[in-house]
This record gives C-alpha cells, sequence and structure tokens, in this order.
C-alpha cells in the first residue's frame, strides 16, 4: 500500500503534507529571512556573496605554518626541510673581524715596542711558523665547527704525526710525510665512522679518540729529525702565505649558498638525535677527515720548525690537549658558530695570529702565561661571539610565521563584528542557509507534525 493512496484521502485524520523531493520549497515555508535572490539548486549549496569564505583561509583567521617557496628556498642557508628563508647576514662577521684585526694590529705594536728583534730575522721566521702552524689547525677546527661534527683531536692527532715524523725522517721527506698523513687519516675515519655512524656528537667521539692519542704520547721518548732535512725556516713567508689561502679560500668558497647549506647540514634541528640523512653524513664525514690531514700537515711543519720533540713529563700529552683548545678558541674567536654552519672569512686567520703574537709578547714581557689558560679563555669569548653570531646573522625574514598551537585572541579573528557590520536589511535578506532543503526521506517534516491529533 502506497502512502500516497487516493483512497485515504479525505478520511478524517488524514493530512496532505508538501512533497520536498523535488526540490521546490512550499510558498508558505517559513523562510527565516531567506533572499529571494538566492535559489537552492539540486547537490549544491548556495552562498551568500556577503559571507563567501576563501578556500585558502581559515574562518577563524588561524592560518597555517608559513612554508618557504621554491623562490625563497633558493636563499635557504640549510636544507629545505628545515630552512630558514632569506641569506644569513654578514655584517656581524664583517663587523666583528674589524675588532680582530685591530686586536692583532695592537699586539704587533706591543710586540714590536717589547721587543723589536722579535720582528726582525729568524725570530720573525719563527714568529711566520707558529702562526702557519696554529693556522691550519684552526682550519681544520673551524671545518668541523661549520660541518656540525667538531674535532677534539686535531691537537693530539698534530702532535702525534710530529713525533711519528721526527722518528722516520730519514726515509725520506716525502715517503714520511705520505705515511704520516695516511696514518692521521685513518684516525680521521675512525672518528667519522664513530660520529657518523652511529649519529653521536662530534666532540664525544673526537675527545675519547685524543685521550686515547694522549695515552700513546705519553708513552713515547723524545724524538728528533734526522740532520740535512728540509728546513722551512727560509720560506717561513710562503708557508704562511699558504695557510692564509687555505683558510680564507676555504671561508670565501663558504659563501656561496648551496655549498654552505650542504656543508652545515649535519647541523642538528629540533631533536639532535634525529638523523640528517645520507648526505648531510657523507659530508660531515669527509669534514672530519680532512681536519686530521690538516693536523697531520700541521704536525709535519712542527716537527721540521723545531726539529726536536720531547715528551718528558707528559709534557707532549699536554701539549696536545692545548693545541685542540687554542684551536677551538681561534676557530670560535673568528666567527665560527658553535652550532655549525655560520663563519666568516678571515676571522679564523686574525684570531690565530693574535693568540701567536700573545704569545710572543708574554715572553718579551716574561709574563710566562700558560697554553691552557689562553685556550680557556680564548674558548669562553668564542663563545660569546657565537652567541652574537646566532642572534645578529640569522636570516631577516618578512614575516613571522603563525604556530599552529599558539592561542590566538579573539580580536584576530576574522569576521565582522555583532554591532559594526550587521543592519536590518541585512538581518531579514542577507542571511543565506548553508544546508540543503530538507526532504521527506531524511527530514522529520514541519513541526506541527508531532502535535495534538
Amino acid at each position: 500500500m502506497a502512502y500516497d493512496d487516493s483512497r485515504f484521502r479525505g478520511e478524517p485524520g488524514f493530512r496532505e503534507e508538501p512533497d520536498f523531493r523535488s526540490g521546490g520549497v512550499p510558498e508558505d515555508a517559513p523562510t527565516l529571512g531567506v533572499s529571494n535572490q538566492s535559489v537552492y539548486t539540486p547537490g549544491a549549496y548556495p552562498v551568500s556573496p556577503d559571507y563567501s569564505v576563501p578556500p585558502t583561509e581559515s574562518t577563524l583567521g588561524l592560518g597555517r605554518r608559513g612554508t618557504p617557496s621554491p623562490a625563497q628556498l633558493d636563499d635557504v642557508f640549510d636544507d629545505p626541510e628545515h630552512g630558514e628563508p632569506g641569506r644569513d647576514r654578514m655584517a656581524v662577521h664583517a663587523l666583528w673581524e674589524m675588532v680582530l684585526l685591530l686586536a692583532t694590529a695592537s699586539l704587533l705594536y706591543l710586540l714590536r715596542d717589547a721587543r723589536p728583534d722579535a720582528l726582525r730575522g729568524a725570530e720573525l721566521e719563527s714568529l711566520f711558523l707558529g702562526i702557519a702552524e696554529l693556522g691550519l689547525v684552526a682550519v681544520a677546527v673551524g671545518l668541523t665547527l661549520r660541518a656540525g661534527a667538531v674535532n677534539l683531536a686535531v691537537g693530539p692527532i698534530a702532535y702525534a704525526s710530529s713525533l711519528f715524523f721526527a722518528d722516520n725522517s730519514d726515509r725520506g721527506l716525502l715517503m714520511t710525510a705520505s705515511i704520516t698523513a695516511l696514518i692521521a687519516l685513518g684516525v680521521g675515519v675512525v672518528i667519522a665512522v664513530l660520529v657518523v655512524g652511529f649519529h653521536v656528537p662530534g666532540w664525544a667521539a673526537s675527545l675519547g679518540v685524543a685521550l686515547a692519542l694522549m695515552a700513546w704520547i705519553a708513552d713515547q721518548s723524545n724524538e728528533t729529525v734526522v740532520n740535512g732535512a728540509y728546513d722551512p725556516h727560509d720560506k717561513a713567508l710562503w708557508w704562511l702565505i699558504g695557510v692564509a689561502v687555505i683558510a680564507v679560500g676555504g671561508a670565501a668558497l663558504g659563501l656561496i649558498r648551496p655549498l654552505r647549506r650542504s656543508v652545515g647540514r649535519f647541523r642538528p634541528v629540533h631533536d639532535p638525535a634525529r638523523r640528517r640523512g645520507g648526505g648531510a653524513a657523507s659530508i660531515a664525514g669527509l669534514s672530519i677527515a680532512g681536519s686530521a690531514l690538516l693536523a697531520a700537515a700541521a704536525g709535519v711543519l712542527t716537527a721540521l720548525d723545531v726539529r726536536e720533540i720531547a715528551t718528558t713529563e707528559n709534557g707532549m700529552a699536554a701539549a696536545g690537549l692545548a693545541m685542540s683548545g687554542l684551536a677551538l678558541g681561534a676557530a670560535l674567536l673568528g666567527g665560527t658558530s658553535a652550532y655549525g654552519r655560520r663563519g666568516g672569512v678571515f676571522g679564523t686567520m686574525l684570531a690565530a695570529t693574535a693568540i701567536v703574537l700573545l704569545f710572543h709578547y708574554s715572553t718579551a714581557e716574561d709574563w710566562n702565561i700558560a697554553p691552557l689558560a689562553v685556550a680557556g679563555v680564548a674558548i669562553a669569548i668564542g663563545l660569546v661571539v657565537t652567541r652574537l653570531v646566532e642572534t645578529f646573522g640569522r636570516p631577516r625574514t618578512s614575516a613571522e610565521t603563525v604556530d599552529e598551537d599558539a592561542w590566538v585572541p579573539p580580536s584576530s579573528v576574522t569576521g565582522p563584528a555583532p554591532d559594526e557590520d550587521w543592519s536590518p536589511a541585512s538581518r531579514t535578506s542577507g542571511w543565506t542557509s548553508q544546508l540543503p532543503a530538507r526532504t521527506t526521506d531524511d527530514g522529520w517534516g514541519v513541526e506541527e507534525r508531532w502535535g495534538t491529533r
């Protein structure tokens, strides 16, 4: 029996309901102020142009976390997943390097005033070689700092290389230096495997290797370079220029956006224990291995400079630790960030020069300053410089991103206020229902349906 059977029409209690299945609305149905201009179409929801919402914006105005555009990612000095749109600001490095230049010039003036002979003849050549030796180790530390995996074993590697080279110097300069470099490279590979293979902090892995090298150094005897071996004093200035070219040239290459971004990808973000990917691990491993080679070169140059390597009373073991501290202090003083990636151009060489001049000046004044004390002060000041670099060297963004979890005050909610844009006309004709018309299949009819019969 169908519901609309004509046999029941006109019977008591029978009431004829309007048919909503066609999508139409009875003329006598309440409209709740719906405008006659808004016509419902089956399958579509009528939306008034006065209250339309763009599909890309939230009706509450909360927004989404900003995502850098492809054009912005071209300027990011980090990997695109965690990068900051914009370029690193280099003004802070330029200003700080000017301060370092003034400090170096002041120490040079004080040294000339205290001992004029220190800037002439053999003493000047020893000064050049000392700057070159510390500069090589400082560049090695700076490289690993930029890669986000600092190598603290560069000092012991340098002094162990000095001992090994001096002990085997009778086999020829090129052969002994090559074997020394290969052994140092093996030590660097061990540190790299620990750091990138297990994704552990570089300072912890390299410190463990440094302690092992210091124990080996303490068990060695005094070694002397064979007579007739190459003497670098005649070419001391060229050695200094060569090291300066390596330091400044490498830092200048770090200004190239893709290279700087690639070298610093091992820098931790968010969770520091989270792996940074195969590319970042490979570059960090190569940086650690390269730092070992630079330290070995510094050790060979030191052996050729001083000719005799003494190890009595753990002197060389302590000197190895002091060399690591001085190199780390020079790199941090030069403006290389302790967090990785960021760094200047001339800062590392200027800081290394200032430290060597300070030692020569203290000798001229009979101050007898301990290298470990200078290293500690240099690291402390360098950490302050790191804070300055990270604060004023970050990219300047044009707009702050909105945190999805942040609470937004009511004043930031978009849309008209209750008493601002509403008018009596809009209350009667401006409101459009966001719901389709009800049908007999899914609705309950008009309210009179449940009235008393």
